[in-house]
């Protein structure tokens, strides 16, 4: 791979720093930012930063996506780096993105990207699982969101008793059958209900979510219980947190999982309708 430190005539980098006496050290935080951002996918560039013959720049991802034609001037980018670029993002500090939300740490430009992966500030994922929704926010819009658009049952209280009924039981095709969200401890709490395979097995699951970071979850436990025919079945554990996403959360079975043939004796009658009562708890640990 070939490698440059950035020829400045024609070039973006130029025109920062000649426009501020050409003393690249007093460029400031932002002209160098703007600089850094990829003008494909606007987009901070983290290394490798590619340039073409004529100085313009492009982030690694984009580069594919342009099938290797600056998105600039049309000239071949090839495979030269700009290693320049990257020596000045080295000596950035910059605020998080989620400055805004609430987050007012600073950091290195090489640990920025980093830390907004993790940012406890950064917007969560709607927690509806009925259908692939991409929208985000925090947890306020995304209660109206859940209630407003998808039509999401809100209960008050910490107690719960809930029956699903289905009146073919035997169509297991990974359906959600239902969340409903319970605001308890001035939070909100999200269940689950829903029928898939482990295996070939079909089963039912039970499981709540939390909508919140995993450090304030943990401050949290629930029960669920179901049975019928003088049977029961108990289970208890730690709500999991909304950023944990609900496949990965079902598919690591934690909570309270049904197999088809026990829920049907405990609907009753002739097994050919699922009546399943969940009863549960929430309550917060001392």
């Amino acid at each position: 791979m070939a490698t440059s430190s950035l020829d400045l005539r024609g070039s973006p980098l130029r025109k920062a720093a000649t426009g501020l006496g050409g003393n690249m050290g007093a460029t400031s935080t932002n002209d160098v930012q703007e600089l850094l951002e990829c003008p494909v996918c606007i987009n901070l560039m983290y290394p490798p930063i590619y340039q073409c013959p004529n100085g313009h720049t492009v982030c690694s991802i984009c580069k594919a996506r342009v099938r290797n034609s600056c998105p600039t001037c049309r000239n071949e980018l090839g495979n030269i780096r700009c290693l320049a670029l990257e020596k000045v993002a080295e000596s950035l500090e910059l605020p998080c993105r989620y400055q805004i939300l609430g987050c007012h740490d600073i950091f290195p430009y090489y640990s920025k990207l980093k830390h907004e992966k993790k940012c406890r500030y950064r917007p969560y994922n709607c927690p509806y699982a009925g259908a692939e929704c991409s929208v985000t926010g925090d947890i306020p819009f995304l209660v109206m969101h859940l209630k407003n658009d998808h039509k999401v049952d809100m209960h008050d209280g910490c107690i719960f008793n809930h029956r699903y009924v289905k009146s073919n039981p035997h169509e297991v095709e990974n359906a959600t059958w239902m969340l409903t969200v319970f605001n308890c401890f001035g939070r909100q709490f999200c269940l689950h209900f829903e029928a898939f395979h482990i295996g070939m097995a079909p089963v039912y699951m039970a499981f709540l979510r939390f909508m919140g970071d995993e450090d304030e979850a943990r401050q949290f436990s629930y029960s669920l219980e179901v049975g019928g025919n003088g049977r029961k079945l108990i289970w208890q554990g730690v709500p999991r947190s909304i950023r944990d996403s609900h496949r990965k959360v079902r598919d690591s079975q934690d909570g309270l999982i049904i197999q088809r043939n026990l829920a049907l004796f405990f609907s009753g009658g002739d097994r050919q309708e699922l009546k399943l009562k969940v009863a549960g708890r929430i309550w917060k640990e001392q």
